[in-house]
């Protein structure tokens, strides 16, 4: 059987990491091509710029050269745009006439400058600032004249105007809004950027509508509503982008914004796929790095035949440098009447953070000249945690250096590069075994601060600390291994298997050098356990035995503890755990004392039910910690498949329950569950499963 044929139509950012990721999970599957617009191969747009301030240069910002193409026998087309799509004969047609046959088609056209419809747009010297092409004519343009207006006060307009200061320019922002990056910022962090970038130069006209663009042969200047007029000859629109959907309309193809999928990136015909700005999930349509490069991965799975995780959406944040000033936002941003915040500001230093909370849950955050703090603080606000959580984190960094707090405080599994999903522990082991020196060096290792950049900063404080205080060398000693077999510890095991496509112990151990390639007992059996976790798919389970049920009922708890225990068996009697459970539902109080003692127990109160987790019923007895109190066996039914799941994704191999909420702690694993959408997640995950084995036990009191 040959291979299937991939068409990807774009050569940008989104679809060609989608691409890498395929390559990782299966390199001989497909026959791809490439169409790009462009006669570039792919580039790091996010960096243009840093190309137009001449910081850096196109070659600098390129992802992917000729090379790599070759190497991976990929058919790169160039400066060739897709017109035309034939679902039903499945050919994408260019305009240079090229019929191009696939099986499978991503659509990454990315998204388009939205150009204002202006009197006198169409003149000479109105430019957009979208591709490398934008960049080079306000390069040529700036050699000749010397008055520059961008239409637009967000991210884009804002460095654009920065490398018109560069290039020599005299620069006026023009901004419909009373303050800039009204998306990014509140008013305050919005006000300390702009006195910043006054003192570079840049002059601002807020709250203006521009009404026509001035000039005969040539742009000369703008004319406003509120007929005031200013020279210019050159203007430049970052007014925002909208989807380029051109190629799927009128295809069959379901457009609304963007190209609408499902959770797997899916179109409404099977065999295309979209990713990136051009894709609209949930009503959603994302600019940013790290969800779309979310997106690709989760799409390679379900293209490789892997029916991994499903895409959910994601929490947005910008973190980033504007000309020079450091500034990140992430979550909900702007105070409500039910919101509470966390305000530190030091104007003398150009300090400013804010954190926002609701209902004693952290919900978002601002941080201007120092973003040190973003990483940690998204991680916090992904996890809709507890407000308590913000005291292990130096937002008020009383001495020292706050880099180098920061980097002492952080976990290990706390992202540092939101863009590209890299942990403080990633950028710790690899400083550790690759003897990495320089930023660079780690960035070229790990990805780390290789897309926006804007966590360089603490990718910078976290390799020095490292290298100050030998760091790499107490993690080794303090990491507790699967086994003698093997270096890698149950996170990093876990880990490997969600993000790659091992489907047995066989395959993981020959991937990641097992010193005994056959293994032993106790970590062929921890793989096997993982795989089931993260690919159930993948492995087929033995069919159980099922216990006996008893049944008990008194005034004083519920009637129906008999009918529990039997949803519970039928619920989980076939879930694959780390470690044995036992199970037990007691009616009433007075026979609850053998619930209470149980990984997981119901007692039957007046109203309910009190639910006990993490006891050991043993040769050691432990008392469980009471959970919750829920109103119906309903609800029972829910915490437990919850509880379970989560127990499944995140214990180690072996690891009791007792010992896995100590771990974790109670109150985190009560956050967890009692997120609606966390929990709604986890039992979507346990429901999906269809595993026929068994290391759980349920039983029933009398």
């Amino acid at each position: 059987m040959g291979k299937r044929k991939l068409v990807l139509v774009g050569n940008g950012m989104a679809g060609v990491r989608c691409l890498e990721e395929i390559l990782k999970i299966d390199p001989e599957r497909f026959e791809i091509t490439i169409i790009g617009r462009e006669p570039h191969p792919n580039y790091n747009r996010i960096l243009l710029s840093k190309v137009l301030q001449g910081d850096t240069s196109i070659a600098d910002i390129t992802l992917n050269d000729g090379d790599w193409y070759e190497r991976h026998h990929i058919q790169l087309i160039t400066g060739e745009t897709a017109v035309k799509l034939d679902v039903e004969r499945k050919i994408v047609y260019t305009n240079a006439k090229r019929k191009v046959e696939y099986d499978d088609l991503i659509i990454a056209t990315g998204s388009l400058p939205f150009m204002l419809p202006l009197p006198g747009a169409d003149k000479p010297g109105v430019t957009a600032f979208r591709d490398i092409q934008d960049c080079q004519s306000m390069i040529r343009a700036s050699k000749t004249y010397k008055k520059a207006i961008v239409i637009g006060g967000g991210l884009l307009g804002l460095e654009a105007a920065r490398g018109l200061l560069n290039l020599g320019m005299e620069v006026h922002v023009v901004h419909i809004f009373d303050y800039i990056m009204e998306r990014q910022l509140d008013p305050i962090a919005s006000k300390m950027l702009q006195r910043e970038l006054e003192k570079q130069g840049m002059h601002f006209l807020l709250k203006k509508h521009t009404e026509k663009i001035l000039g005969k042969k040539r742009v000369e200047g703008l004319r406003f509503t509120d007929g005031t007029e200013i020279a210019a000859d050159l203007v430049v629109m970052a007014v925002g982008i909208r989807p380029n959907v051109d190629l799927a309309r009128g295809s069959g193809l379901e457009v609304s914004r963007g190209i609408v999928v499902n959770d797997y990136l899916q179109t409404t015909i099977p065999s295309i796929y979209a990713v990136g700005e051009c894709a609209e999930h949930r009503g959603m349509v994302y600019g940013l790095v790290a969800p779309i490069y979310e997106q690709g991965k989760i799409l390679a799975q379900k293209i490789c035949g892997i029916e991994g995780n499903p895409y959910e959406g994601s929490i947005l944040s910008t973190q980033l440098k504007v000309s020079g000033v450091d500034v990140f936002s992430a979550g909900e941003f702007m105070e409500r009447e039910d919101t509470r915040s966390l305000v530190m500001m030091d104007e003398t230093q150009g300090i400013y953070k804010k954190v926002l909370m609701r209902d004693q849950k952290v919900i978002g955050s601002v941080l201007f000249g120092d973003i040190s703090l973003g990483g940690s603080l998204l991680g916090i606000i992904n996890r809709k945690a507890n407000v308590s959580e913000l005291k292990r984190i130096p937002i008020f960094p009383s001495q020292g250096d706050a880099g180098e707090s920061l980097a002492a405080s952080m976990s290990n599994h706390e992202v540092v590069c939101a863009c590209n999903h890299v942990t403080k522990g990633s950028i710790v082991q690899a400083v550790g075994k690759e003897g990495l020196t320089s930023v660079e060096q780690v960035k070229q290792c790990t990805k780390a601060s290789s897309s926006c950049g804007g966590c360089q900063p603490i990718v910078s404080a976290i390799l020095e600390y490292v290298l100050e205080n030998g760091e790499v060398q107490s993690i080794e000693e303090k990491k507790e291994t699967i086994c003698g077999c093997t270096s890698f510890s149950h996170e990093d095991i876990s880990r490997e298997i969600k993000e790659n496509s091992f489907t047995s112990a066989q395959s993981i151990m020959a991937a990641l050098d097992w010193k005994d390639k056959d293994g032993c007992t106790l970590c062929r059996q921890a793989l096997n356990y993982y795989i089931s976790v993260f690919h159930p798919e993948a492995q087929a389970m033995e069919e159980p035995t099922p216990d006996n049920c008893e049944d008990s009922s008194c005034s004083l708890g519920q009637p129906d503890g008999e009918d529990l225990g039997k949803a519970l068996h039928h619920n989980f009697s076939k879930l694959r755990t780390p470690y044995r459970i036992e199970m037990k539902v007691s009616s009433c109080p007075c026979h609850g004392a053998e619930s209470m003692i149980q990984d997981f127990g119901a007692v039957g109160v007046p109203g309910g039910w009190d639910v006990y987790v993490g006891g050991h019923g043993g040769a050691h007895i432990r008392i469980g910690q009471l959970l919750c109190t829920v109103p119906a066996k309903e609800d029972v039914l829910d915490t437990a498949g919850a509880f379970l799941q989560y127990y499944r994704e995140t214990a180690y191999y072996a690891e009791r329950t007792s010992e896995w909420v100590e771990r974790i702690g109670l109150e985190s694993i009560r956050e967890i569950l009692f997120t609606p959408e966390i929990r709604m997640g986890l039992l979507k995950r346990a429901n999906s499963l269809h595993s026929t084995a068994t290391d759980t036990k349920v039983r029933v009191a009398i």
